[in-house]
């Protein structure tokens, strides 16, 4: 009984293993973040080569234009969705999710309605917001209501529960296993590169994110065109989570499990293997 209620937490947090598909290349997803500020650095994001996911920032000046850009080219949109840090200053719109509260409904329908052809939202910041169950809880059962296409945990904090939280509520999810420019030159890009490769070869698939810096969207022009030759495929997030990510079987069970998870500090092994998270 013991191992059972084992391998249905594991099952819920999604550390079970997810057999490659036989014969299919490595996957990888990439999203560029914080879109919208810069309309230089954002024209440029939303032109890179293949199904780059572009992740826009509510109401900013050049959000919704580019997001229309985006979308016309092809490539998925997300809300950059500004949840609580732990420390340092909070976006001006960040959702304040630590009480239910009737105005934190309509903060979250105003944000995502401030991004035209929403496929899909990921979080900026929220490593406060992330580590609790009940504002998880609230959020995917929200972002299920207004048929929100998936979640990309960003995981800045190796404390967060939003993978499982999203996966309980049966919200198609992923969590993000390398930040491409944490240290933005160029050397250390190439270097977060190969290992977004090798985390894919290992798991089958993995997925990146970025930010609109220059050096961030050259690496991007230079060594996408080559995935094909590597053996490896871009797919835009959507594809990548239906394709590898586990299905929901159990939920009333992973639902009842994942509230009694408490601190998330069973979710600590798997974070050391998906690359350290910002804490912010």
């Amino acid at each position: 009984m013991r191992s059972r209620g084992r391998l249905l937490l594991a099952l819920l947090c999604g550390f079970a293993a997810v057999p490659a598909h036989a014969g299919a290349a490595a996957a990888i997803a990439i999203v560029i973040d914080d879109l919208g500020d810069r309309p230089a650095e954002t024209r440029l994001a939303t032109e890179l080569p293949g199904p780059v996911a572009c992740a826009f920032l509510p109401e900013s000046p050049y959000t919704r234009a580019f997001a229309n850009a985006a979308h016309a080219a092809g490539k998925e949109v997300l809300l950059h969705l500004p949840l609580q840090p732990i420390a340092g200053k909070a976006h001006p719109l960040t959702l304040v999710t630590s009480a239910a509260d009737p105005a934190r409904d309509a903060a979250l329908d105003r944000l995502l309605a401030s991004v035209p052809h929403l496929d899909g939202v990921n979080n900026h910041e929220g490593s406060l917001a992330t580590s609790s169950h009940s504002a998880m809880h609230w959020l995917m059962g929200e972002l299920v209501a207004h048929r929100v296409g998936y979640f990309i945990d960003s995981y800045t904090s190796a404390s967060s529960v939003a993978y499982p939280i999203a996966r309980a509520h049966g919200l198609p999810t992923t969590r993000r296993r390398v930040f491409l420019d944490n240290d933005p030159g160029t050397a250390a890009i190439n270097a977060q590169f190969d290992e977004l490769l090798r985390q894919a070869r290992i798991h089958g698939y993995a997925l990146a994110i970025g930010h609109p810096h220059l050096t961030t969207l050259a690496v991007l022009r230079e060594r996408l065109p080559q995935l094909a030759a590597q053996g490896v495929v871009l797919l835009p997030p959507s594809q990548l989570i239906a394709r590898y990510e586990p299905k929901s079987y159990l939920m009333p069970v992973r639902l009842q499990l994942s509230e009694q998870l408490g601190s998330a500090r069973t979710l600590s092994a798997s974070a050391a293997a998906q690359g350290a998270p910002q804490a912010n």
